[in-house]
C-alpha cells in the first residue's frame, strides 16, 4: 500500500486478511509524511496553497498514485455507460479516458483547496486533516474488504482480497480508527472530537455510496475500485473538516 519497502514472506488469502485489516496504519503513516512536507512549505513562508499541494503530491507519490490510478479508471468504466463485461474490459485498459481525466482533475483540485483552507488556519488542522483523511482513505478499504462482498473477476488484486476480513474485524477497525479520530480532534483547537467522527463518518460513507454502485455496475470490487473507494472517502473526509473548521 505505500513505497515503503517489506518483507512478504507468502501472499494467500490469510496474509491478504491481515494486510487489510492494518491498511489505516499504512494510511497514517502516509498522511502523518504528507503533513510534514506541508508544514516544511508553510515554515519557509509559500504560504497554504504550496502546502497543501505539496501534501497532495507526497500522498500520490508515497503510493505509486495506485489509487489516483484507481479511481480514474472505475470513472471511465462508470461513465461508459456499457454493459458489465465491456465497462470491466475499459477499466483493465492502460489509458485514461474522458471521464477519468476530468475526475482525477476534479478530485485533486478539491483536495488541494480543502487543504489550504485548513492550513491557511493553522499547521496543525491541516496536518491532522492529512492524517485523517489518509487514514480513512484506507479504512474504506478494509470496509470493502469484509465478506459478503464480492470480487467482479476472478483474477488480479481485487479477488485476492476481496471478502478476506470478517465483518466484525472490520467494525473494529473502523471503532478504533473512529476513536483515535475523536480523540485526536479534541486536542487540536478549532476542530473537536465530533467534527473529526463525522470525518470519519463521511468518508466511510461515501465510500460505501461508490462501493454499492459498483457492485451493481461491475457485479464487486476490483483493485481499481479499491482505489477509487480510498480517494472518494479522502475527499469526502476532507471536505467535512473544512467545513467545519469554518
Amino acid at each position: 500500500m505505500t513505497v515503503f519497502p517489506v518483507q512478504v514472506a507468502r501472499w494467500d488469502r490469510e496474509a491478504a486478511r491481515a494486510g487489510m485489516l492494518w491498511a489505516p496504519v499504512a494510511g497514517l503513516v502516509v498522511g502523518l509524511w504528507a503533513a510534514l512536507a506541508g508544514g516544511v512549505l508553510l515554515l519557509f513562508g509559500t504560504g497554504p496553497m504550496a502546502a497543501a499541494v505539496a501534501t497532495v503530491a507526497v500522498g500520490a507519490v508515497l503510493t505509486r498514485g495506485l489509487h489516483l490510478d484507481g479511481l480514474a479508471d472505475v470513472a471511465d468504466g462508470l461513465g461508459s455507460g456499457k454493459p458489465r463485461a465491456e465497462a470491466l474490459r475499459i477499466m483493465k485498459q492502460s489509458d485514461i479516458g474522458p471521464f477519468g481525466v476530468i475526475t482525477l482533475l476534479l478530485v485533486l483540485l478539491a483536495q488541494v483547496a480543502l487543504l489550504a483552507r485548513l492550513y491557511d488556519g493553522s499547521w496543525a488542522k491541516g496536518a491532522l486533516a492529512a492524517a485523517v483523511s489518509a487514514t480513512v482513505a484506507r479504512l474504506a478499504l478494509t470496509l470493502a474488504a469484509r465478506e459478503g462482498v464480492p470480487a467482479a473477476r476472478p483474477e488480479g488484486l481485487g479477488a485476492a482480497v476481496a471478502g478476506t476480513v470478517p465483518v466484525r474485524g472490520a467494525l473494529f477497525v473502523a471503532g478504533t480508527v473512529l476513536v483515535l479520530a475523536t480523540a485526536l480532534g479534541s486536542v487540536v483547537w478549532g476542530f473537536g472530537a465530533l467534527r473529526c467522527a463525522l470525518a470519519v463518518a463521511a468518508g466511510c460513507g461515501a465510500a460505501e455510496l461508490l462501493l454499492r454502485h459498483c457492485r451493481l455496475r461491475f457485479g464487486g470490487v476490483t483493485g481499481d475500485v479499491f482505489g477509487g473507494l480510498a480517494e472518494t472517502a479522502a475527499t469526502a473526509s476532507l471536505l467535512v473538516l473544512a467545513v467545519a473548521s469554518g
